[in-house]
């Protein structure tokens, strides 16, 4: 490779990570945004966590996705969420438990995490065409609809209600609105330079998608599920996950494969295989003590190392 083209390949790396900032802080801003309003309504803070959490650090992954789609990359798209969902399953689970052993609510074991079953077992069947067209992503944004429901429904009685400490309404709504402009244009940049720095070193976007791409846009989920496990929530930790693989498939695949039929080539069976299977081993963990264990959490941690070990040398 020449200097020249070194040189380029540098300056989208410093663009793809100013872009990945700007999508995080949107993230950061939009999440604090409707957890204020939600909080100024007297929403239980159990289904602002499962619902408004879940889907504010979901943001990258929806715009990054949408965005691809759209751009004529859906392997990115789908790598994107498909990569997210292992990722948070294995090593964002794995190292909060590491932190402190997490406590989960039996509610969680027999509701949220087999919503977060089905929705990894339907995203294998519906890929196994090659591809998500708009009958698909239709049934995906139906289930969604189903499990939101069901969260409000039954999480209101699970809790308190929130006590408002919130900002001011239009405040909130201004760090709402700023928040999605900001996901919007930096998920135009990041996708972009994502694409160019993949093709310039022959690496697919598949790979992209589910390691860098994927890894990039769940820095929201790492981050509060770390800090929340700290802090003693186990509920957000383990909630924010749960939400987050829920809103992945069932909305960010649903309403991009609406928008824009995806026909994927990179993504294989086995990597939708490892999603759906790091789902179910945190969900036999959770089932036996409603406890993720430190051991538990350094066995999702290390199955996590081992599976992008594999597709780095796959990529090689």
């Amino acid at each position: 490779m020449t200097k020249s083209g070194t040189g380029s390949i540098l300056i989208n790396i410093v663009l793809l990570v100013m872009g990945l900032v700007v999508v995080l802080k949107g993230a950061d801003w939009l999440t604090d945004g409707a957890v204020n309003i939600a909080s100024r309504f007297g929403v239980s803070q159990m289904v602002i966590g499962l619902t408004i959490v879940a889907m504010g650090t979901s943001m990258p992954e929806l715009c990054v996705s949408m965005v691809s789609a759209l751009k004529g990359t859906p392997d990115l798209a789908v790598g994107n969420v498909v990569g997210s969902n292992t990722l948070n399953t294995l090593l964002i689970v794995g190292c909060s438990a590491l932190v402190a052993p997490i406590m989960v609510k039996r509610s969680s074991v027999r509701r949220d995490i087999p919503f977060a079953v089905l929705a990894s077992l339907l995203m294998l069947i519906f890929c196994l065409d090659g591809g998500i067209d708009r009958l698909d992503a239709t049934l995906l944004f139906i289930l969604f609809a189903v499990f939101m429901f069901v969260t409000v429904k039954y999480g209101k009685n699970e809790g308190t209600e929130a006590k408002t400490t919130a900002a001011p309404l239009g405040k909130a709504t201004l760090l709402l609105v700023v928040g999605l402009v900001c996901l919007i244009l930096g998920s135009n940049l990041f996708v972009d330079n994502a694409s160019f720095i993949a093709s310039t070193l022959s690496v697919s976007d598949a790979v992209i998608g589910l390691t860098i791409v994927a890894g990039g846009t769940s820095l929201p989920e790492l981050a509060t599920s770390m800090v929340s496990g700290k802090k003693g929530n186990s509920d957000i930790a383990i909630g924010n996950v749960i939400g987050s693989n829920v809103f992945n498939i069932l909305m960010i695949i649903g309403v991009t494969g609406l928008v824009k039929p995806m026909h994927i080539k990179g993504i294989t069976s086995l990597d939708l295989i490892v999603m759906l299977a790091s789902i179910l081993l945190l969900w036999f963990f959770c089932r036996t003590t409603y406890k993720v264990k430190r051991w538990e959490g350094a066995v999702l941690a290390i199955s996590y190392i081992a599976y992008l070990a594999w597709l780095i040398a796959q990529a090689v």
